[in-house]
């Protein structure tokens, strides 16, 4: 499926969503949001952390609205020039003198000036309206409210990510694509490791194989020896050194959708504890990928990982805040397998399941596996050996 036709598809499920929905529309800010919604994600709002566009989105009109500095890439995008609805102001040159004729100047005062034209020209002053308010700044919703007195505002975070929830299949196929990159940077840096070669050269390997074949690296975590019990750290210059735990947590963009992989190897033979914790943990997640299914709450499966760590040999108690969390446009998405988390799983569903260990002195374990839940069970999206790897002391 080519990355239009997959715009084109997502656009439609949502609209169908709509048509029996409790809004007349939506309006999406989030940038994983926005993106599902349109074809459209931000750079400036990846690069400075905020998104500034938003989506609104009806049963046959979709309006963007957004600083004018992302006008001519939603344009590059696919987006139709005069559904762009601009603020702000950017300065740029047109050969042809252009610039107002694309629509590339300043139209709006601000965010909330946009949108309401948006809202206005779709016909929805006096409409009930989705609101992604977990993306919504307090700032940006009062001055809605007072532009729009005639619109009824619903809440729509939540719904939006039960539509998202459910993946298309072109969108478990750019999944797929992350995930054997992410699982190919690992296969090239465990082929480069052993004792004297350092963290960061390890990580350069799993950064330059995903780049090499198309994917965009978001996070490279490449730990060894006590190191390797910081969750999120960063890579240094330590040299791997004879019986080191060595911990890859890695993940990558490709055409916006995530990977995040883990997998455990240990420099030379592990010692009893290393292989019986690991045995232990992996025990943790083919226990999790035997139960799901449809129908399965996501905190049966978390409790069930906890449970078989500790009976398999584990840490006792083996403590965890989640053993898994959804992913696609973000890197966590609903739901996450946590404790309370009585959310049922359906088809189509994605997730990463995993169970670290981490022990400071000591070092740190996981496995973490990407896939998607089908009619009867789950289908990894993962395939590398799931085994703890020796490499050369």
């Amino acid at each position: 499926m080519s990355h239009a036709d997959l715009i084109t598809a997502r656009t439609a499920r949502l609209r169908a969503q709509l048509a029996d929905g409790p809004f007349d529309a939506v309006l999406a800010l989030s940038t994983a949001n926005v993106d599902y919604a349109s074809g459209y994600r931000s750079m400036s709002g990846s690069v400075h952390g905020s998104n500034a566009v938003a989506a609104l989105v009806t049963g046959g009109l979709l309006l963007l609205s957004g600083p004018v500095a992302d006008a001519a890439p939603a344009f590059d995008a696919g987006l139709p020039e005069g559904d762009f609805l601009a603020f702000g102001r950017f300065f740029f040159e047109s050969a042809d003198g252009a610039a107002e004729a694309t629509g590339l100047v300043e139209q709006h005062a601000g965010a909330a000036e946009a949108i309401v034209a948006a809202v206005h020209r779709a016909g929805l002053a006096a409409a009930t309206i989705g609101l992604d308010e977990a993306a919504c700044p307090e700032p940006l919703r009062t001055a809605l409210a007072r532009a729009l007195p005639g619109v009824s505002w619903a809440p729509a975070s939540a719904w939006l990510t039960r539509v998202r929830s459910r993946k298309l299949p072109g969108e478990l196929e750019l999944l797929g694509r992350a995930a054997a990159l992410a699982e190919g940077g690992i296969v090239a840096a465990l082929a480069h490791a052993r004792a004297g070669v350092t963290e960061r050269e390890l990580a350069r390997v799993v950064a330059r194989t995903m780049v090499d074949g198309g994917g965009q690296p978001k996070f490279v975590v490449v730990t060894a020896g006590d190191r390797s019990a910081l969750a999120d750290a960063e890579p240094t210059d330590r040299p791997l050194a004879p019986g080191d735990l060595l911990r890859f947590d890695v993940g990558c963009l490709v055409d916006g959708y995530w990977s995040d992989i883990g997998r455990t190897a240990v420099v030379g033979s592990p010692t009893p504890r290393q292989s019986g914790y690991y045995d232990a943990i992996l025990a943790g997640v083919d226990a999790q990928l035997a139960l799901a299914r449809p129908g399965v709450l996501a905190s049966e499966l978390f409790d069930v990982a906890i449970r078989t760590t500790e009976a398999t040999g584990g840490p006792a108690p083996y403590r965890r805040h989640h053993v898994g969390h959804g992913i696609g446009l973000d890197v966590y998405e609903a739901p996450i397998v946590r404790p309370g988390e009585d959310v049922a799983l359906a088809e189509g569903m994605t997730f990463c399941f995993e169970t670290p260990y981490y022990e400071l002195g000591w070092g740190g374990m996981m496995i973490e596996d990407a896939l998607v839940v089908t009619a009867d069970g789950a289908r990894p999206l993962t395939s590398l050996a799931r085994g703890l790897t020796e490499v050369p002391a």
